[in-house]
Order: structure tokens, then sequence, then C-alpha cells
């Protein structure tokens, strides 16, 4: 496993972590809104297993640069995602697989550098699109509870907040305690204005969605109240080569609240392409 870093094409230090055989096909995990690549826990073990996985920091969370601005621009967040590649000299084969908001930076970089490097493309509890009025981009109602509270520089209220989301991101059981104060902690330690910044964006992805040549999977929990199941199916329809795996009664974290389950459908998507 190694920790390695490259700057984006704005300057801004992106950190990200390897781990899995040299030669094996490359997995690059983008964690979403308020986490980081430590996110991702037993499951990216898992798929190192037998994948060339590559976790990042986005902007703003984790190890990486945190920018005063340019948050609102989907050609940073694209950027990002390419200078990874191109520093792990990716040209073509990948699979890139976003969480959450996650979705929405996979769909950026798409929209901007199309999908020469990409063999396949797996969206987990994840939107292509965000803004007021853009289809695909419904906020779920725990979303919708803890907003503005979580962007508030105030600990307590901040802590009372993130509250909300209960065990939405890891689904229930006595054995998700630690997965859930680990999200927690990542989410606190994610600037405040950072956290803000990411949501008063606009971005419609749609007509890459319909013009993607590649294979995409959909993996969403039907009782998903951060990022609403229908924002799946909305990729599911627009996506030309798209399928749809959604899991009854789970919520957002599926690679938490059913590992095996996740590790076993990611990884039969990756042999298939």
């Amino acid at each position: 496993m190694a920790v390695r870093d490259v700057s984006s094409a704005d300057g801004t230090t992106i950190v990200y972590r390897v781990s899995g055989p040299a030669d094996a096909r490359p997995l690059l995990l983008v964690h979403g809104w308020s986490a980081n690549l430590c996110c991702w826990g037993r499951a990216a073990d898992d798929l190192a297993a037998r994948h060339r996985v590559i976790a990042v920091d986005l902007r703003g969370h984790g190890y990486s640069g945190t920018p005063t601005t340019g948050y609102d621009d989907p050609g940073n967040w694209a950027a990002d995602i390419a200078a990874v590649l191109t520093a792990e000299k990716i040209t073509s084969g990948a699979v890139l697989l976003g969480w959450s908001y996650g979705g929405v930076v996979l769909s950026d970089y798409l929209t901007v550098h199309g999908a020469d490097a990409v063999a396949g493309v797996v969206y987990v509890g994840a939107m292509a699109n965000i803004g007021p009025d853009v289809p695909g981009a419904t906020t779920g109602s725990l979303m919708q509870e803890a907003i503005p509270g979580v962007f508030e520089h105030s600990a307590g209220r901040a802590v009372r907040a993130f509250a909300a989301f209960g065990n939405a991101n890891t689904g229930p059981g006595a054995d998700k305690g630690a997965d859930a104060q680990r999200l927690f902690g990542t989410s606190l330690a994610t600037a405040p204005e950072v956290r803000k910044a990411l949501f008063y964006r606009t971005v419609d992805n749609t007509a890459t969605l319909r013009a993607l040549d590649v294979p995409v999977l959909v993996m969403h929990g039907t009782a998903d109240r951060v990022v609403p199941v229908d924002n799946g199916r909305y990729i599911v329809d627009a996506a030309p080569n798209a399928r749809g795996s959604f899991w009854e009664g789970a919520q957002h974290g599926l690679f938490i609240e059913d590992r095996p389950r996740f590790v076993a459908e990611v990884e039969t998507f990756a042999d298939n392409l």
C-alpha cells in the first residue's frame, strides 16, 4: 500500500492511496460529501485482493489541499480525477466508482474528459447531477434535516446536525459502531466552508450519461434517505448501457451495510467488462 499525491490543474494537492496488484485492473474509488478515502473501510481491502484500488481524497477533504474557492467549478473536480489517472499512467481499462457526491465528481470528469480511459462506471448510492430543479438531483429527507446545521462553525450545532443521519451510512447493527464513528469523525474533520460550498453549485450531467458508451452499474438502497433511490433510477434510465441493482430496504452506505454483497457485485461487474 502506498500513499501518493499529485497537483491538480489549479495547483491543489490531491492525495490518494494505492493498494492491490500493480498489474490488475484499476478501480478508482471516489468518496462522498464530507468523507475521505478511509470511508471505504474493509471493502477497499477486499477489492484490493484482485484489483489495483486507488482511493482518492477529494479536494477539501482528508489530506488533500483545501482551496478557498473553486468548488463550484466542475472543471476543477474533473481535473482532480484526471490528475490521479495521469499520475498512475492509466490511459484505459479503469473502473470509476463513486459513492454519493462522488457520483457527481465522476460525472464531471466524464463530461470534461470523456471515457477513453474508462472501461466501466459504478454509482453507489449516488447522483450524477446536483442543484435545485435539476433532474436526478433530489435531496433526501435526512439531508434536508441536517442542513443548514452541518454547515455550522459551532461544534455543538454541527454534531447535533450530523446526528440526524443516524445509521443511514452504515445500516443497522451493533457491529457497525466503529464504522459509524469513523464516518462521523471524517464528516466533522471536513471544514464547514467546504461542506457548504459543495452544495452551492448546479450541474446537469444528463447529456454525458446519455452519451456514455461504457457499461454502468447503479447500486442503490431503496430506503436511502440521504440520496433517494430515484436519483439512481434516473442514471439507469439515462445511460444507454446501464444496469440497476436496487437493494430492498438498504440505506446509504452499502459497502458497510452489506460488505460481501457490495464487493461481489463490483467484482462481477469488473470481471465482465
